[in-house]
């Protein structure tokens, strides 16, 4: 308790003053390659501003810092309070420095500064996840002035490059990779960019589909010398869907872990070639994605989705038709209507260890300053804690923007909710010395 006195609550003029300044760059650090490209180094230089003055760089302090860039200008930052017991440590980690693209036009105010309205905190990375690197830089910014002696090892790791992966080896996968983060395994891992203010137990994993529907064009008036591919790609996606369900119901754990929605397969988006009203097209591609709770496995279900395809592509003539004249095969010209199937990058969901010290420890501590504890789920994706978790790290979630506001226009956070972040980090670490 004493050490909870000690390092006090949220310094809320230090607070807002360094996240001021972190919306100030937030256009420069939009993450949508090849146009914008971030450069996370601008947040890292304010980071690094708060947290110098406490640091054994400059003699003021414990902190031990590590600037790690595998591209110019694009930095990642580990920062450690070094604890008394070798080997006990804890981390906050995901505090990642990129943010998506925000339009300015569409917005009520302006996303690339800091605005105040009351207890809402305004601007393009207040919940996602600037919000969150001022926030653990705070934290790390009082353990360096107040000193607590502590067992535990605390450590923050801001990250880059997690908007968007197609710009390969940025940030925390490369950090993982050079064995930067290996100590990080022996104590709880927190990965701090969800939202709500309540542990996110669950993600789902990701997989893009595009189906494309071959047919035959022709002119509408004409209709039984056509094989339409709109017709054969909404009646493909139909079974396909029927099959997708009946093989991937509702999991028992899906239950278990509060998911909001059990796996998904549906369209996004249509696209055919072009023609008059006239014509039946020849082709047309219907995407989409399935969104997959983490209890299946991604691999079987690409599997399964090919296997659906080249079924329906075997017995084509079974297909559903739409009236009389609808047909996915014209003998007289030996042609055949056609599904083809094919996959963007699938990334895997994960399910958070209910039963670690770690998940208990976070539980606890938002019941005492929150009020109460709701874990929940979602089959969004977070690709990356997935990873970590493969690689052997217990990792938990949580967050403390809105996920009302999260990747939306005229995206705020809450000031208070903030606050109470600061105090659950600060019980965390209480907690676990203890043990």
């Amino acid at each position: 308790m004493a050490m909870i006195e000690s390092i006090g609550s949220l310094d809320k003029d230090s607070f807002v003053s360094l996240l001021s300044k972190l919306i100030g760059e937030s256009k420069f650090v939009q993450n949508n390659p090849p146009e914008l490209i971030p450069q996370e180094d601008l947040i890292v230089k304010h980071v690094l501003d708060s947290l110098r003055p406490y640091s054994t760089e400059t003699g003021g302090g414990p902190l031990l810092i590590n600037h790690v860039a595998y591209h110019k200008g694009r930095g990642n930052l580990i920062v450690e309070y070094p604890g008394s017991v070798p080997g006990k440590i804890l981390s906050f980690v995901g505090m990642h420095m990129d943010v998506v693209t925000a339009n300015p036009d569409d917005w009520e105010f302006d996303p690339f500064s800091l605005s105040i309205d009351g207890d809402k905190l305004r601007g393009r990375g207040t919940t996602d996840c600037l919000g969150h690197v001022a926030l653990v830089t705070e934290l790390m910014k009082r353990l360096g002035q107040t000193k607590p002696a502590l067992r535990s090892t605390v450590v923050a790791v801001f990250i880059a490059s997690e908007e968007n992966s197609s710009i390969a080896g940025v940030g925390v996968d490369m950090l993982v990779k050079g064995k930067l983060l290996d100590k990080l395994k022996s104590g709880p891992l927190y990965w701090i960019d969800t939202a709500d203010k309540q542990p996110c137990v669950g993600t789902g994993g990701m997989i893009p589909w595009k189906l494309h529907a071959t047919g035959k064009l022709f002119h509408s008036g004409l209709a039984h010398k056509a094989i339409n591919a709109m017709e054969l790609g909404m009646e493909g996606l139909k079974e396909i869907q029927s099959r997708f369900y009946r093989d991937f119901p509702p999991h028992p754990q899906e239950k278990v872990y509060g998911f909001a929605t059990p796996s998904t397969i549906k369209p996004t988006q249509w696209s055919y070639p072009g023609g008059g009203i006239n014509q039946i097209p020849g082709d047309c591609t219907v995407s989409g994605d399935v969104r997959l709770t983490p209890f299946y496995d991604v691999k079987e279900v690409m599997t399964k989705l090919q296997g659906y395809v080249d079924d329906i592509n075997t017995n084509i003539e079974k297909l559903e038709t739409r009236g009389p004249v609808s047909k996915y095969i014209l003998p007289d010209e030996n042609l055949c209507g056609r599904l083809t199937i094919s996959f963007d990058e699938a990334s895997a969901g994960v399910a958070c260890d209910l039963d670690s010290r770690g998940f208990h420890v976070l539980c606890k501590a938002t019941e005492e300053v929150v009020g109460h504890v709701k874990p929940y789920s979602i089959t969004g994706t977070l690709p990356l804690i997935r990873d970590l978790k493969d690689e052997g790290f217990d990792v938990q979630t949580s967050g403390y923007g809105l996920m009302a506001t999260y990747h939306a226009k005229n995206e705020y956070c809450l000031l208070t909710d903030m606050c109470q972040g600061f105090d659950v980090f600060v019980k965390i670490i209480s907690q676990l010395e203890q043990d």
